[in-house]
This record gives structure tokens, C-alpha cells and sequence, in this order.
């Protein structure tokens, strides 16, 4: 398996605080059958001040130490971009980082707030040559009044990457329940622990593997965790990679008024419109 999303670098961000943690992460991986991490701190201004140059240096020496303590663990650098304005010219600048230097890039929003004119800032991002993966939508406090949003981003070509914890209910019941919801409709591409450190937020994309086999099947959760992941590590074109298979769905909750049913409603003004007469498609 490869993990997309983790904070195992030590001392740079909320994650493994020490050394000492992450190695004891990298360990719960490879015990797992994760035989590639990507290093993916947080990059956001006013709190979390890294940057490209400083995450690369970080994660040679970490790999490094790998190596020395026999840890067969592979590192990728990457990072947890959160929205910010000019995204792409800091991608282009190195100062935000891709997942291994590849088109592909981790994009965090705010968690409580949903941005202004946030499909804007996706088409931006494809228009520049770029293929977003939106961190965990399941666990943004606003997915509930704007889902239809989300909804519309998947469908248009911007990847949903969610949580292994949230499947488990590790985020409480409303995470859980849209981790299911959008992997039932087939909206999720990448399943990825997040991981901070050895106890409440630790590795655990093996069991959110087998958790997502309970919905959308064996072949798709490997998926999830091996198949899309080595196909970005690759740079591989978005549409070289199957499509994200639909599950059971395990939503007790909705109602008649079913926000989340796929549409094709891509008018004039729409995202996925706008994209496919910009592409010429």
C-alpha cells in the first residue's frame, strides 16, 4: 500500500513531535504492508510557516535515519497546501509542494469556513496543468451545507482523498457517515491515514482499507490505497485511472431530497462546463 497524506516528519508541524515518534510511525506502516509514505506537513501562513526547500531537506534526513534504524519505508515529499491566494504561482515557485514533484497536489480548506468562490479556485488550479486532491471533505464542519459543491468538484475531475479513521468512526459519527455517503456514490479516489503520531492519530490505512471493502468492495479499496496512489507517484493522466466504483449505499438518513444524486446539470456557468469548453471537450 502507499500512504498520500501523513505528518511523519518530526518537529515541523502538529505531527510526530520527535524522532522518536516518527520512526515508531514509520514501523506501524511497514508492520501494515505500506511500503511508501508521502511527507505531507501542513503549509499554512500564520501558523505553519514551511516551505518546499525546508520540507525536501526534512525529508532526507528522516529517510535517512530510516535507513540507519532498518526501517524499509520509502518517503516522497509532499505537503498539506492549505487554499491560499496565488496557490499555483507558489506550486510553480517550489514554496508549496506537489505529491513527489507530480501534477498531482494535496489542497486543504479551511475546516470551518467554506471559501468564497471555491470552484473558481479549483478550475484555476486544473486550468494551470495542475490535478487537485481535496484533503478529507468528510471532516470540514460545512460539507453538510455544501455538499452539493463537493459533489459537483468530484464530478468535474477534482480527487477526493478521505480519511482511513473516518470510515471507522475514529472523527465521531458525522465523518463517518460522509466518508460512507461519498464512498457509496463513488466520489472518493484516495484513501490515506493522515496520520500524526502512535496513538489517536496513528497509521491505520490497513483498517480503513478493509473498512471501505465493506462498501465498495475488495477490488476497489486496493484501489484506493495502492492502484491510484502508484498512478500519481507515476503521474499518471487523471484519466488513465479507472473510475472510482459506487458502493452499497449505507446512508440511513436521506431524505427524498437527495443532494448527492449525480447530475448532469453542466450549463453555461457550471465547473464541469466551463472545464470541457476550456479542454475543448
Amino acid at each position: 500500500m502507499i500512504d498520500l497524506h501523513s505528518h511523519i516528519l518530526p518537529g515541523i508541524d502538529d505531527g510526530a513531535p520527535d524522532l522518536a515518534t516518527s520512526l515508531a510511525m514509520a514501523r506501524m506502516w511497514v508492520d501494515q504492508g505500506v511500503t511508501c509514505v508521502a511527507c505531507t506537513p501542513h503549509i499554512l501562513p500564520g501558523v505553519y510557516h514551511n516551505t518546499g526547500p525546508a520540507i525536501r531537506t526534512s525529508v532526507d534526513r528522516l529517510q535517512t535515519a530510516l535507513l540507519e534504524a532498518g526501517i524499509p519505508l520509502t518517503l516522497v515529499t509532499g505537503a498539506d497546501n492549505h487554499v491560499v491566494p496565488d496557490f499555483a504561482d507558489g506550486l510553480r515557485r517550489g514554496h508549496l509542494l506537489s505529491l513527489a514533484d507530480t501534477a498531482y497536489v494535496l489542497v486543504e480548506p479551511p475546516h470551518h469556513v467554506a471559501p468564497t468562490r471555491i470552484e473558481d479556485f479549483f478550475f484555476g488550479l486544473m486550468v494551470a496543468g495542475y490535478h487537485p486532491i481535496l484533503t478529507h471533505p468528510e471532516r470540514l464542519t460545512w460539507i453538510e451545507q455544501k455538499y452539493d459543491i463537493m459533489a459537483r468538484l468530484a464530478d468535474a475531475g477534482v480527487w477526493m482523498q478521505i480519511t482511513s479513521g473516518s470510515i471507522r468512526g475514529a472523527f465521531g459519527r458525522r465523518p463517518k457517515y460522509w466518508a460512507e455517503r461519498m464512498l457509496s456514490e463513488g466520489r472518493v479516489h484516495i484513501l490515506a491515514s493522515d496520520a500524526h503520531n502512535t496513538v489517536h492519530r496513528r497509521p491505520d490505512l490497513a483498517q480503513g482499507r478493509d473498512a471501505a471493502a465493506q462498501i465498495v468492495g475488495p477490488a476497489e479499496a486496493e484501489r484506493l490505497v495502492l492502484h491510484r496512489p502508484r498512478g500519481v507517484l507515476e503521474n499518471l493522466k487523471k484519466d488513465a485511472h479507472p473510475a472510482p466504483q459506487q458502493g452499497r449505499s449505507s446512508d440511513p438518513y436521506r431524505s427524498g431530497n437527495d443532494e448527492g444524486t449525480r447530475t448532469s446539470s453542466d450549463g453555461d456557468g457550471s465547473f464541469g462546463g466551463r472545464l470541457r469548453r476550456f479542454f475543448g471537450r
